[in-house]
């Protein structure tokens, strides 16, 4: 069904084509308002009436919304045409890039998953008497407050909330389940007279709290600690920020939604196996410490994971992905931005890749500034993080000329430009960060950057991150094998030193991904060059150190084939002629085992002796291990009724 799409010049300083855009879009566009929240609101209440419409304007979504309630009606959608289009200095026709905007902007949204989170405003507050007291004092109308203090001297004599002294040994845990565990642990004893007696020391004290509020002004409790919820913190020699961790403090108490950010298959993780370490790449970029090892396989703390999207990127296999929103859903938004904005017209349109504190600076390029070049698209992800090299590579094979990535305050730099620099490997160094707090400097970056020649054949491949990945690195480079990549990159090749390799298959066992296998039919090692996820397991486990890893691409049909890394020939059976192990490891062992005081040459012969051969030998010689001794008579009625009469 079509929407009606309401558009608004904003006082006549954007121009709007509602011909061109409904014919571009497939959409209706009515003619263009010019003052939509202010005098012709009838028009605005007229569409929320109508029920299909779209607003393309987010700074008055507010207005818009309360006209909704007024209305009895569901709020519309709101879609910035204005900002990231409309208001720019660039003269070059904006009709494609509307036309892109609006056709992501009707993409199904998925949708949210959470799980509840209840704070019940326990609150434990750590730091130094004079500070700590006084937002004990702030905060005990507000929050069930525990103030931990170091000295018994510093006990204020007042039961409004609770104090203990005692020294912090570690906390674990989130907003609504935090784990304290405290030494020297003293609680007050509330009777008698003078100042309040104490419990005896005592140590490992464990308890249970829904808000740290730290004071100390040392060290953090927690990695990445701004990430934490329900961990807030400030230096008590500043008073504006020990306040306003106070205010934020007595509102953390009740029900609150948690996002859950990542979907995990754990079936899917090349961890480790048998105790061997292989892939470590979440573990190594996780900024909060929410995974964590998990035999063989990690697990993801929901409570404590805060989104950031770097684990999914880099993550070989899939057994970590970003879900708020999926992988496929952002694949999606890419691919149609693309489409929608060459069959609009355009042609060698640019990605932008921002997140929110990006969209805050391309509207204040806008307002003030030169705004963004009508060639550049952006896309505005929820975390920045998790738009990686397979993203990145799609979008250059879907048709973008470049991409660039624009991270905020809090985005893991290092993670991004690992995953850039991955990309660029793959898909001809296209991809750019661009990392300024400035919107001018935004601007002025954009503007000069001259945009390379998009792919001839543009491509729109579905599947799983590695899946798309190939397939558009082959629509991008249809005449290259395979392409270098950088170390740690999860796509390569197994490489095996056949004079060292015994053919052991140790590593065919381990193998989390199938890549590596074997032949039940001959001595063999098989390797399929596209199964491999570059963990390292078959290169730590093997004996002979003979597997050493190439990262590259492949990009020929080869990579989806199992080939023979290694192979010999397989041994005859002395006794049936059944091929069976390797012939050189047979003759080796024999060779070493032939003087040997503990083997006979009958011992020897089973070695070269197939299973049923060396069984049936076995049972067969005098040593015979499965003989055993005389079975004992059964007993009988008549056994036990004689024995009886003898007594």
């Amino acid at each position: 069904m079509a929407k009606s799409l309401i558009t608004c010049t904003c006082l006549d300083t954007q121009a709007i084509d509602a011909s061109a855009l409904a014919q571009a879009t497939g959409q209706t566009v009515p003619a263009p308002c010019r003052a939509l929240c202010t005098s012709q609101i009838d028009r605005a209440a007229a569409a929320i009436e109508g029920g299909d419409a779209i607003f393309c304007c987010t700074q008055e979504s507010r207005v818009f919304e309360a006209l909704a309630e007024e209305l009895d009606r569901p709020a519309p959608p709101v879609l910035d045409l204005r900002d990231r289009a409309g208001w720019t200095a660039d003269e070059a026709p904006t009709l494609p890039k509307m036309s892109a905007l609006v056709a992501e902007a009707l993409l199904p949204a998925a949708p949210a998953k959470t799980v509840d989170v209840v704070s019940e405003g326990l609150c434990l507050i750590l730091g130094p008497a004079e500070v700590a007291v006084t937002a004990a004092e702030a905060l005990k109308d507000f929050l069930g407050v525990t103030v931990l203090l170091d000295s018994p001297d510093d006990i204020p004599a007042t039961r409004d909330y609770d104090v203990v002294v005692g020294k912090l040994r570690r906390a674990k845990g989130a907003l609504g389940q935090f784990q304290v565990v405290i030494d020297a642990l003293q609680m007050v004893e509330p009777g008698g007279r003078g100042g309040f007696a104490l419990t005896d020391p005592q140590d490992g004290g464990q308890s249970d709290c829904d808000v740290i509020l730290d004071l100390r002004g040392s060290d953090p409790l927690f990695p990445a600690h701004e990430k934490r919820e329900g961990y807030l913190r400030a230096d008590p020699s500043h008073a504006p920020g020990v306040q306003a961790a106070i205010l934020a403090a007595s509102h953390l108490t009740g029900v609150f939604e948690k996002p859950l950010y990542v979907r995990t298959e754990p079936l899917l993780c090349a961890h480790s196996r048998a105790e061997k370490t292989g892939c470590t790449r979440c573990l190594d970029l996780c900024p909060t410490g929410a995974i964590t090892p998990d035999g063989d396989h990690v697990t993801v703390d929901p409570m404590i994971c805060a989104g950031c999207g770097a684990c999914s990127s880099a993550c070989p296999s899939g057994a970590i992905s970003y879900d708020a929103p999926p992988v496929d859903l952002t694949m999606r938004r890419v691919q149609t931005l693309a489409k929608a904005y060459q069959d609009a017209g355009g042609s060698a349109p640019r990605l932008l890749a921002h997140d929110a504190h990006g969209g805050e600076m391309i509207r204040l390029a806008a307002r003030f500034g030169r705004g963004l070049p009508a060639d550049v698209v952006p896309l505005e992800i929820s975390a920045i993080g998790a738009f990686g090299h397979a993203e990145m590579v799609a979008a250059l094979a879907a048709g973008f000329a470049s991409v660039t990535v624009l991270p905020g305050p809090g985005a893991d730099r290092e993670a991004i430009n690992a995953q850039i620099a991955l990309a660029n490997a793959i898909g001809g160094d296209a991809v750019t960060l661009l990392d300024t707090p400035d919107p001018d400097a935004l601007s002025d970056n954009l503007f000069a950057a001259e945009a390379p020649a998009p792919v001839e054949n543009p491509v729109r491949p579905m599947g799983t991150r590695r899946q798309i990945t190939r397939q558009a690195a082959r629509a991008l480079h249809p005449e290259t094998e395979a392409l270098p990549l950088p170390a740690g990159a999860p796509y390569g090749a197994v490489l095996v030193d056949t004079d060292a390799c015994t053919l052991c298959l140790s590593c065919v066992s381990l193998c989390p991904s199938g890549a590596l296998g074997d032949n039940v039919d001959a001595p063999q090692l098989r390797f399929q060059e596209d199964a491999c996820l570059q963990c390292g397991l078959c290169a730590n486990i093997c004996p002979e150190d003979a597997i050493t890893l190439e990262p590259r691409l492949d990009l020929t049909q080869t990579a989806l084939e199992q080939r023979i890394l290694n192979e010999e020939e397989p041994f005859a059976c002395i006794d049936c002629g059944s091929l069976f192990g390797v012939k050189s490891t047979v003759e080796r062992i024999t060779e070493k085992l032939q003087d040997h005081p503990m083997f006979s040459e009958e011992k020897i012969r089973m070695i070269q002796m197939c299973d049923n051969c060396r069984v049936n030998a076995q049972y067969h010689a005098d040593d015979n291990p499965f003989q055993g001794g005389e079975r004992p008579r059964v007993r009988t009625t008549e056994d036990y009724l004689s024995k009886r009469r003898d007594h």
